[in-house]
């Protein structure tokens, strides 16, 4: 048995070879070159089995992992956490260099029930690519409509009680833009009405128009000339987000079209969220069972234990932030449209659990669900819940 530790960085990995004679250790380049180099070293090694662990260490080992899998080598991708903790058990020195973290890698293989980790197919990695940039540039205009919340809190405060909206709609953006301080949205006419009930399709009713008109005659902000320039520059940044987010989420619904999976069948779940969770996890049938799948998503709890204590703590939330804020956020979508979910709700808010904390306890059962779904390749069927 061969065990081969791959420590991943930007520009140069460095690679352990651990046989039973002798050990090689080496770096290799982030290029063509440096790939043949590692080949180079791996074929005199093929007619032995071969262990390749490396950590999962974000976009920086895409290109090794694709180019392993092209040349029909296997591997296991670790926790980088995990090689941590392993280290510090090894000793109690604080070494840590790139040679070194490869070699505790090839060591820390022979310790674990290896799991060849196929490199993800190209839809999976777009998909994970696209869903992570749809979370960004939302993340990025949340902060623009922060930024517009605070410029209109001193020119007109009473704008956004009024408008009741939890970001900021076509028509509130179009009134923003075109009239932006109290004053001129004063003295829109009945021609800006017809403009404001076409573009909210109707939702925009003529008493609204009047009174938000009446509001801003009133107003105790105070108009000036560099909160408007804020006010006009985050409208701008906030109106080409948004063009970008439709269109990676449709990019993202194309690519679903080409991807199977049950997910959707659970009413509640949208294409843009089952795609998330397809993108984060990869291939569910890699995990043994659903406990797997929660701790991958930072879902499960710390729990201590000493002598007669026990007790159970917050989650871990070491797993990706993106899988678990999709799972806790859908778990309301889900217990909506579903029963089974919504009597779960209802049974752990009787027991005095908190809202947030009942959603977690949904996402759970969510997981669970996931997973029997797609390794049994069957559709949702609320009835096997009774």
């Amino acid at each position: 048995m061969i065990y081969i530790g791959i420590d991943i960085s930007k520009y140069k990995h460095d690679c352990f070879i651990a046989t039973e004679t002798v050990d090689q250790q080496f770096s290799f380049e982030n290029s063509q070159s440096g790939f043949n180099e590692l080949l180079g070293h791996f074929k005199p090694l093929v007619k032995q089995e071969m262990i390749i662990g490396l950590e999962a260490t974000g976009h920086y080992g895409e290109n090794l992992k694709s180019f392993l899998t092209f040349h029909g080598y296997t591997f296991m991708e670790i926790n980088p956490f995990l090689v941590k903790k392993f280290s510090e058990a090894q000793s109690l020195r604080k070494t840590k260099t790139d040679k070194k973290d490869a070699q505790m890698i090839s060591t820390y293989m022979r310790s674990v029930d290896y799991k060849a980790y196929h490199h993800q197919s190209y839809h999976i990695s777009a998909l994970k690519s696209l869903t992570r940039l749809r979370f960004k540039l939302i993340s990025i205009r949340t902060k623009h409509y922060n930024m517009m919340t605070k410029v209109l809190d001193v020119i007109f405060p009473e704008f956004k009680p009024f408008m009741r909206e939890q970001g900021y709609s076509d028509t509130s953006l179009y009134i923003l833009k075109q009239f932006s301080s109290p004053e001129r949205i004063a003295k829109m006419n009945d021609v800006h009405f017809e403009t404001l009930r076409k573009l909210s399709m109707g939702k925009f009713s003529y008493p609204k128009f009047v009174n938000l008109k009446t509001l801003a005659a009133s107003t105790i902000g105070i108009t000036q000339d560099h909160q408007l320039f804020k006010l006009k520059t985050s409208i701008s940044y906030v109106e080409q987000l948004n063009m970008d987010i439709e269109e990676t989420e449709k990019q993202i619904t194309s690519l679903m079209g080409k991807y199977p999976t049950r997910i959707q069948t659970i009413k509640g779940i949208g294409v843009i969220s089952a795609a998330v969770i397809i993108s984060e996890y990869g291939d569910i049938s890699l995990f043994s069972n659903p406990s797997e799948m929660l701790s991958y998503a930072g879902l499960d709890s710390t729990i201590k234990q000493s002598g007669t204590m026990s007790s159970t703590g917050k989650l871990v939330k070491r797993g990706s932030k993106y899988l678990r804020a999709t799972l806790i956020n859908i778990s309301m979508m889900v217990m909506i449209y579903n029963p089974i979910f919504y009597d779960y709700y209802t049974k752990k808010k009787q027991e005095g659990k908190h809202h947030r904390v009942v959603l977690i306890h949904l996402s759970k059962k969510l997981v669970r669900v996931i997973h029997h779904l797609e390794t049994h390749h069957e559709d949702f069927d609320s009835s096997k819940l009774i």
